[in-house]
């Protein structure tokens, strides 16, 4: 796997992502108003897609929004809009404190892996500083278990004074120990004489490339229970089915354990990505689109109907083998 650091200037692609608390108890007002964003965002040229990624824990509350444009200058043009000063206006309520902001000018797509945004204050006249300090950070990170690689943003002129690096890793666990490690803390004690101020935000989730909602629609990532259990419903009968056809021939032909447990896991996962869970996806939208107004009795309804899938294929497996 080839690791990089970009940093991302001259680059087509233009991203902005936002973080916002929400006032406790308005979560839903902020669904509908996040629907109404959304749909205004999808009439300015050069867009190409947003995702919302709700909190890891109702204490926190912090909602992280990514919007994507073709370019910077249609990214501005919206972020300077008419239609959304007045969302912002009406949804100032929703919120505590003011939303904190980030620019991302070129780069590559995240969507596929557990990502950390980190912005920074780099103090004046530091900033050759606190690159190589980020090039001291990155080989430490390549040493990590679950890297998959970093981006550099400097600051776009007129928009964004704050540098960006955006990191990636294969699990939330990964990510996690790369934050909390000791080498980590040292790099940043190092760094502190470089920037003033830096705030750390995780977004995605190992399954997010799984959970697309289409062209068109607002897309986004479910709760992670609701991944965990759409993915086993998609997995359990695709491994079955595979144990009984594909394992059986490659065993008659005295394929090894190992490579023959390889093309099975390839095979399942091709299966899952291009098939199985986009016709999941479309099934089970009106309780994994986390864009959509949600309550309690859609989110039971929703974990009822997984359930009842569960049982059915238990059934069926069971009658069979």
């Amino acid at each position: 796997m080839s690791v990089s650091a970009n940093r991302g200037r001259g680059e087509a692609g233009a991203t902005v992502v936002t973080s916002q608390k929400v006032v406790p108890g308005r979560e839903e007002d902020y669904k509908r108003w996040q629907e109404r964003v959304n749909r205004a965002v999808q009439a300015f040229d050069g867009f190409e897609g947003t995702e919302l990624y709700p909190p890891d824990s109702p204490e926190d509350n912090q909602w992280v929004v990514v919007f994507r444009f073709s370019d910077l200058d249609r990214l501005s043009a919206w972020l300077g809009s008419a239609p959304r000063r007045k969302l912002l206006d009406d949804g100032g309520d929703l919120f505590e404190g003011e939303p904190s902001q980030e620019i991302l000018h070129g780069g590559h797509s995240a969507q596929e892996a557990v990502t950390a945004v980190v912005s920074h204050t780099v103090r004046r006249g530091r900033e050759q500083d606190f690159e190589r300090w980020q090039g001291k950070v990155l080989r430490a990170q390549q040493k990590h278990p679950g890297f998959m690689g970093s981006e550099l943003f400097t600051p776009v002129e007129g928009i964004q004074d704050r540098w960006v690096v955006v990191f990636r890793f294969d699990t939330r666990e990964h990510l996690d120990q790369w934050l909390q490690s000791d080498v980590r803390g040292k790099l940043l004690d190092e760094g502190r004489e470089y920037f003033a101020d830096y705030d750390v935000r995780k977004i995605a989730s190992a399954f997010s490339g799984w959970f697309r909602f289409g062209e068109g629609e607002e897309a986004g990532v479910p709760p992670r229970w609701k991944q965990a259990m759409s993915v086993l419903l998609a997995l359990y009968p695709t491994v079955m089915v595979l144990n009984l056809t594909v394992g059986r021939v490659l065993t008659q032909l005295g394929v090894a354990g190992y490579l023959g447990l390889f093309i099975s896991n390839v095979l399942s996962v091709s299966i899952l990505t291009w098939v199985l869970m986009p016709v999941v996806n479309r099934a089970l939208a009106f309780w994994l689109a986390p864009d959509r107004p949600r309550s309690r009795r859609t989110d039971v309804r929703g974990a009822a109907v997984v359930t009842v899938c569960y049982a059915a294929l238990l059934l069926v497996f069971g009658l069979t083998v």
